[in-house]
């Protein structure tokens, strides 16, 4: 679109970013990401600048960065070997997390984004043994290769799709999950995941800009975690993002109202907005 910063989907993970770059300036940062603004560069701070609302959605992507942080580094501690981080983007954990220096991470996505972060970071040390693998995940053939030397290569392996699932339709989801429990080493998943009343709220708020950029929000399950179960996984942790918010005290404008409207919902009403969108651990069936 000519009136849009956002040409293809890895355009979002520059708008990313720059959240991760307005947290880490905090003095109160729930992480740190010096890496960030880098990555993000002009294109990143552009998409802030000019698309409307973008600003708003900070604070669900702050808490979810803090999240993931918490739940990989728990896996990791209960003995994962490798991480394999599906459509990585600007992913700068390898470099700012306490991360055992043998432990494997396993950077997913195009060849020009994984170009464009080994030359950003190239004077910079990861903390852990950081392996690179361009592939487009939409291609069957590539993925599962890829899956099949991960697993081959590893006895323990944690997947992560920080920011991927929406960006999928249903089908896409399912033969990833497939694809995923078929290597018996790939034990656990940690995923974001939307509800279909976000999924309408976020397509208004773009004004179709995200879909125009082959970007379109289209994953947001009515079953939420349910759905992976006949594709071999299910839950073990759910996190809310509003929950989360409140523990991490990065709470949006508007909470105090939704806080008034819990009061007098029922508690199967409450739950659904708990699923408003959140993080999943999952491990195999």
């Amino acid at each position: 679109m000519p009136d849009s910063p956002i040409t293809h989907v890895s355009d979002t993970a520059r708008w990313v970013a720059m959240y991760r770059a307005m947290e880490t300036d905090r003095p109160d940062a729930l992480f740190r990401d010096p890496y960030a603004r880098r990555l993000a560069g002009e294109k990143g701070a552009e998409i802030i600048r000019t698309m409307r609302r973008v600003r708003s959605w900070a604070w669900p992507h702050i808490v979810r960065t803090a999240t993931f942080d918490e739940l990989i580094l728990r896996c990791v501690a209960d003995g994962a070997d490798a991480v394999l981080n599906l459509a990585a983007g600007l992913d700068a954990r390898p470099w700012r997390l306490d991360l055992p220096s043998a432990l494997t991470w396993i950077n997913v996505d195009y060849l020009d984004m994984a170009a464009y972060v080994r030359e950003q970071l190239a004077a910079e040390r990861p903390r852990c043994v950081l392996r690179w693998e361009p592939a487009d995940l939409a291609d069957d053939r590539q993925r599962r290769a890829l899956f099949a030397r991960v697993g081959a290569a590893h006895r323990k392996v944690l997947v992560v799709s920080e920011g991927l699932l929406i960006y999928l339709g249903a089908e896409g989801v399912a033969k990833l999950a497939d694809d995923l429990h078929a290597q018996p080493t790939f034990h656990r998943w940690i995923f974001d995941i939307s509800s279909p009343r976000l999924l309408k709220m976020m397509r208004r708020s773009t004004r179709g800009q995200m879909a125009e950029a082959n970007a379109e929000f289209l994953f947001a399950p009515a079953e939420n975690t349910a759905f992976f179960v006949p594709h071999g996984w299910r839950e073990v942790e759910f996190r809310g993002s509003m929950s989360e918010a409140i523990r991490l005290k990065r709470l949006p404008r508007l909470y105090h109202l939704f806080r008034l409207l819990g009061l007098v919902q029922t508690r199967k009403r409450r739950e659904e907005w708990n699923r408003f969108a959140g993080c999943a651990l999952m491990d195999r069936v």
